[in-house]
């Protein structure tokens, strides 16, 4: 087996552990989120402490923390803790807040149907080109600026706790690209870097729907949210007086800009939705797990208890992405809780070397990466992914649509 093969994850011992190896692949000093722990345990208790009555109200509300309404639960949703036809099913309550958060679940599933479809060409403007004003270095003090009370609470919970409302999610993209004119992707990754729920798939969907990429209607963000959804943050702000954000931003008109192969219809559903019942060319002798699908119900996890477990940490890609040390705690406390029930194998290399002589079972993954180190493995065994609404050969050129095409 070709990689670095790691000792098994003490729990409990999990930042000293990423800190012993893996801390050349992070950007910043290993810690924990104070706020997310990783652990399946975590995830389910999440899930049951969660009361959907008033989000519809509450959702978009950020300070004071009390009165936010989102559920929080995107971190483990994200790495397949918890899926979301489970999620969806298990939400009860009054019907106008039930329905609006399962509105979210299938923005959710939307933007893993388009990643699918299209892949990497995500990184390029989906509908709309919101044509940077300047490229510059990426130096967020150009329109992050920190002094903005607003603007310091949030990037201070995004690289603290790795996560941030909906909400602010939006105030930061808007104030990076719409406001000042910056490069989008260089936001989008500097986002990518921290947060605990940061897919390609949402991530990058969100800011093209903030900066009008995917709508051409971008989000404008100015003191009147601040004021609505964080009320008193502004007079204690140094620029109450004199606001940078005192009135809406100048609008600059998108030109339409071609659309990704693949956005109006697909030949072939399977390519994106991958197999609608398992699959298997051989006989398994390993569960192979990514960060994809982290769960005890994991399809090829479940399907295959008695099989000894494999993780790879893609050093290449890590050390490319240099993401975050506490990404990488988080899924560091999944695998040591998932090492006490069964026979896990940490490597650290490339997964297409790490696997090549073994005959894994899989689940498969809805990412362009995931296909293509399958494609040169060839898997002995492919589970179906969980999806909430299996794709079809349908537009997925936007929500609107696609959710209507749903009914």
């Amino acid at each position: 087996m070709s990689g670095l093969t790691l000792p098994a994850i003490p729990p409990g011992g999990e930042v000293g552990w990423v800190r012993s190896h893996l801390a050349d692949l992070c950007c910043d000093e290993p810690t924990a989120s104070p706020r997310f722990r990783g652990t399946q345990t975590a995830a389910d208790a999440a899930l049951a402490a969660f009361n959907v009555a008033g989000y519809s109200a509450r959702r978009n509300e950020v300070f004071p923390v009390g009165k936010r309404g989102a559920s929080g639960l995107s971190p483990w949703i994200r790495h397949g803790q918890l899926a979301l036809p489970k999620v969806w099913d298990s939400v009860t309550g009054p019907s106008p807040d039930v329905e609006k958060f399962r509105d979210e679940l299938r923005w959710q599933e939307y933007s893993r149907h388009l990643y699918a479809r299209v892949g990497y060409a995500t990184s390029r403007p989906l509908r709309y080109d919101p044509q940077p004003q300047h490229s510059g270095s990426g130096d967020p003090g150009q329109a992050w600026d920190r002094s903005m009370l607003c603007v310091e609470t949030v990037l201070a919970e995004l690289e603290g706790d790795g996560w941030l409302v909906n909400q602010t999610r939006m105030w930061l993209a808007s104030q990076w690209t719409v406001r000042h004119g910056a490069d989008w992707r260089i936001g989008e990754a500097r986002f990518f870097t921290h947060l605990l729920d940061g897919s390609r798939a949402a991530n990058r969907l969100g800011w093209q729907w903030t900066i009008g990429a995917a709508t051409g209607k971008p989000y404008g963000f100015s003191r009147w949210q601040v004021n609505k959804r964080a009320p008193g943050m502004c007079g204690r702000c140094e620029h109450r007086d004199r606001c940078p954000i005192e009135s809406w931003p100048p609008e600059r008109p998108l030109s339409p800009g071609p659309e990704p192969q693949g956005m109006r219809s697909a030949d072939i559903p399977s390519a994106s939705a991958g197999p609608a019942t398992p699959l298997f060319d051989g006989d398994p002798s390993v569960v192979w797990i990514t960060a994809e699908s982290l769960g005890d119900a994991d399809p090829a996890l479940r399907s295959h208890p008695d099989l000894p477990v494999i993780f790879v940490f893609d050093e290449p890609l890590l050390r490319r992405l240099q993401l975050s040390g506490k990404r990488l705690v988080f899924l560091a406390e999944r695998l040591a809780e998932l090492g006490l029930s069964r026979e896990l194998t940490l490597i650290r290399g490339r997964p297409v070397d790490v696997l090549a002589a073994s005959q894994t079972a899989v689940t498969f993954t809805p990412v362009p990466g995931w296909r293509r180190i399958a494609e040169t493995l060839r898997p002995a065994a492919v589970h179906p992914w969980p999806w909430l609404h299996r794709p079809d050969t349908g537009s997925v050129v936007s929500f609107s649509a696609w959710r209507n095409a749903l009914r």
